[in-house]
């Protein structure tokens, strides 16, 4: 791949592979042949159309569930072609590919949670924040990187009002509003956008104190999400490295991590108005 970062916080989303392409063409002559557009065939598997659409182009991971479900609908010849090409992808999973798998998993979620202690969640960032990501970015992005990586974070944030049945959780540090990445416009900009996303009944924004001495979160950044069909997945970052979990003991580890953190984390309205104290001292 071309950009071997990730989309969740400070990183790029990858850039589509070819063998990611490959397979997306192929599953889209398949669903042709069979007669069927995007929006007849995304129910029959239980998918999203926008989750296929985005398959098709080579910009998410399929799911393992995927070549299954499509040979039911589809005949078990193509189910046969589409589960090998997917073998073929998963024995190339790298940095970008466990985070196409993740996004693919993140758009079906029911439930979200997560923690940051790097920087706000890719989730919640206003554009002039998201910029100000990038244009840090080592190695330095092109004004073109820069522009389609903002578009594709942007268009990433449309789950929030998308699914207005799946509950967001997020837990951020306060040290990430105290550094003021970009300067005081920017951080203006990301305490005014916090603020109205909070407004939401589907998202709960609580932040981490400086000062708090049973802190729980010292292993690091977290990401979890419940699929449709209860199953709980986890996601972790690092310096060009990250890794999907889906071991039930491994999770059931950070879901106990996530849930002492938001005990003491500040509660909803203790954090609107530490935010809005904060934008007041700007």
């Amino acid at each position: 791949m071309a950009d071997h970062t990730s989309g969740t916080t400070a990183g790029c989303e990858p850039e589509p592979s070819d063998s990611l392409k490959t397979f997306g063409a192929v599953l889209k002559a398949l669903r042709e042949a069979a007669g069927l557009t995007q929006e007849e065939f995304a129910p029959r598997v239980r998918y999203s159309a926008a989750y296929v659409a985005k398959i098709e182009q080579g910009k998410r991971f399929p799911p393992e569930t995927l070549p299954g479900r499509a040979g039911d609908v589809l005949g078990p010849v193509a189910g046969k072609v589409l589960a090998a090409a997917a073998k073929s992808l998963r024995r190339k999973a790298g940095l970008a590919s466990w985070f196409l798998q993740w996004a693919g998993i993140e758009e079906e979620a029911i439930t979200l949670y997560a923690y940051e202690c790097r920087g706000i969640p890719g989730l919640l960032q206003p554009e002039g924040y998201i910029r100000a990501v990038f244009e840090r970015n080592l190695p330095p992005l092109t004004d073109t990187q820069v522009e389609r990586q903002t578009s594709a974070r942007l268009e990433r944030q449309t789950l929030l009002v998308e699914h207005p049945n799946t509950a967001f959780s997020f837990v951020i540090e306060q040290s990430l509003l105290e550094r003021q990445l970009g300067g005081p416009p920017v951080t203006r900009e990301l305490i005014d956008h916090l603020l109205a996303i909070g407004r939401r009944t589907n998202v709960e924004i609580q932040i981490m104190p400086l000062r708090q001495e049973d802190h729980a979160g010292f292993e690091g950044e977290m990401y979890l999400a419940e699929s449709p069909d209860n199953k709980w997945f986890g996601y972790t970052e690092g310096h060009r490295s990250s890794a999907l979990i889906t071991t039930s003991s491994d999770v059931s580890v950070l879901l106990q991590r996530y849930g002492k953190l938001r005990s003491q984390a500040l509660d909803c309205r203790a954090t609107v108005s530490l935010l809005e104290q904060m934008r007041g001292a700007l």
